[in-house]
């Protein structure tokens, strides 16, 4: 497949040098267990929980007011790896048989499927296809799906084959290696623009992970602002949240000191959800979201996302619902390169349209968007969900329960409308089962020597309505607000 892309590749080549300052820059930036609402920049206009009341992401809040906010931003899984494959491939983590980055747990009423546990050297990634086309291609910091790492998929420069234990050798003056990846990828750009030559920077920040490497002075600010009694890895996720921010705004000033803005895309977004706060209101409901990492309720999968670039109006937003894999066939638009010339099978759609004013929809192959998680991590079990319209459908395969939201009107997924709405679950129900059925979507099996006397304690953490609540209840993860 690789041998008949390259050959179909090769006319972009010949004139990639001719039309190189016309095509956009782009620098894509993904945090690491960022909540939808773990920055200073609100998420939502009309959600005032939609922010972080504790954390500050300066840099951020003036990235937003130069660019787009997007309200509806999914991550393509609730967790690290399964999102870095797609993010490569333009596929969902499903379709590619990687849904989970922890090992497989044992013991459970159900058994999790095998995962493929390194990206495939057939995958054509979006780091080759930019390369064949004349981009200089860079990718920074955790790259975490094996494979021989970023050289062997496209990569000019990279940090290697490296995962979540790298970033924990870097303490104050380099939290999480923030600031050296920052610099690195400024003199990538640097070179590339002395060059006259487009690039694509992937920069895959460590940071929330490593907390406690937080620079000192930022973790004393936190600990007197949250007080003693929050636990140290909650100050030291809000330190290196603000850390983090200090990087962003490293590289954003880079681009704009090298001339640079009016021809660069900067995108930044989260890798998975990691909760979504929440308290309770006047009347007995809750904001927040619901669920968080290694879950497929809001709080797992519903990320904060900016975009800066040429054409994008300034402190402008979209509520179109877009997801990570969306950005394998923007970048090839941005980059010029035929939609003929994007290998089979990609799942997402050019978000492009969408920059002018936030309005429009996303041409994908499927109209419905689905996330599958057949594992346990969050105390839900195997569980998938599926948008269409305004509505989303929750599966759990443990005992076959279905739960039915209207995602726009209740973010919080307080309110079930399975029960009145029965023909509605049956169509969406229908269109999971297919989907999962033409991906060959792995499945969690029955457990046929399961002992509910020996099954493991459920995490903390992750779960929307557990399987075992009833329809009132809700759980509801903390994140920094």
């Amino acid at each position: 497949m690789k041998i008949h892309f390259y050959i179909a590749i090769l006319g972009l080549m010949v004139s990639a040098a001719a039309y190189a300052s016309e095509r956009p820059n782009i620098v894509f930036m993904m945090s690491d267990d960022q909540a939808w609402n773990g920055l200073s920049v609100p998420m939502h206009p009309d959600l005032d929980w939609s922010k972080s009341s504790i954390v500050d992401t300066p840099n951020l809040e003036k990235l937003a007011a130069q660019g787009m906010r997007f309200s509806a931003a999914y991550a393509p899984a609730s967790v690290c790896s399964p999102t870095r494959i797609s993010l490569q491939t333009g596929k969902s983590s499903a379709a590619m048989h990687w849904t989970k980055a922890a090992p497989a747990e044992t013991g459970h009423k159900m058994i999790e499927p095998r995962n493929i546990r390194s990206i495939p050297a057939s995958e054509i990634t979006i780091g080759e296809l930019l390369q064949s086309a004349g981009y200089a291609t860079a990718h920074y910091g955790k790259w975490h799906i094996n494979g021989g790492g970023p050289a062997a998929h496209g990569y000019d420069e990279g940090d290697g084959e490296i995962g979540n234990e790298y970033a924990h050798q870097y303490g104050d003056p380099n939290p999480a290696d923030i600031f050296g990846m920052a610099k690195r990828a400024v003199a990538f750009m640097e070179k590339n623009k002395r060059a006259n030559k487009p690039f694509f920077i992937q920069m895959s920040w460590h940071a929330l992970h490593a907390p406690q490497n937080a620079l000192k002075t930022t973790l004393t600010k936190y600990a007197q602002k949250m007080g003693r009694s929050v636990d140290e890895k909650r100050v030291g996720s809000a330190a290196i949240a603000e850390n983090l921010d200090t990087g962003v705004g490293m590289v954003v000033d880079a681009i704009d000191r090298l001339g640079l803005a009016d021809n660069t895309f900067v995108i930044y977004m989260s890798d998975n959800g990691s909760g979504g706060g929440g308290k309770v209101g006047k009347r007995g409901s809750r904001d927040g979201l619901a669920g968080g990492k290694g879950g497929v309720w809001e709080g797992g999968i519903r990320s904060p996302m900016i975009i800066r670039g040429p054409g994008i109006p300034a402190a402008s937003w979209c509520h179109e619902r877009v997801v990570g894999y969306d950005f394998y066939p923007t970048y090839c638009e941005w980059a010029g390169i035929p939609v003929s010339k994007l290998p089979p099978r990609i799942e997402g759609g050019s978000i492009a349209g969408l920059l002018g004013d936030g309005r429009g929809s996303v041409k994908r192959p499927r109209e419905e968007m689905v996330f599958h998680f057949p594992h346990y991590q969050g105390g839900d079990g195997p569980h998938s969900a599926l948008f269409l319209g305004n509505h989303k459908l929750m599966k759990f395969y443990e005992d076959g329960r279905l739960a039915l939201f209207d995602i726009k009107a209740d973010v919080s997924e307080q309110n079930d409308l399975s029960q009145r709405m029965p023909q509605r679950v049956k169509e969406l129900d229908s269109l999971l089962v297919k989907y999962l059925r033409d991906i060959d979507a792995q499945m969690a099996t029955p457990n046929t020597n399961y002992d509910p006397s020996k099954a493991p304690i459920a995490r903390k953490g992750g779960g929307g309505r557990n399987k075992t609540q009833k329809s009132g209840s809700r759980k509801k993860q903390g994140g920094i607000r």
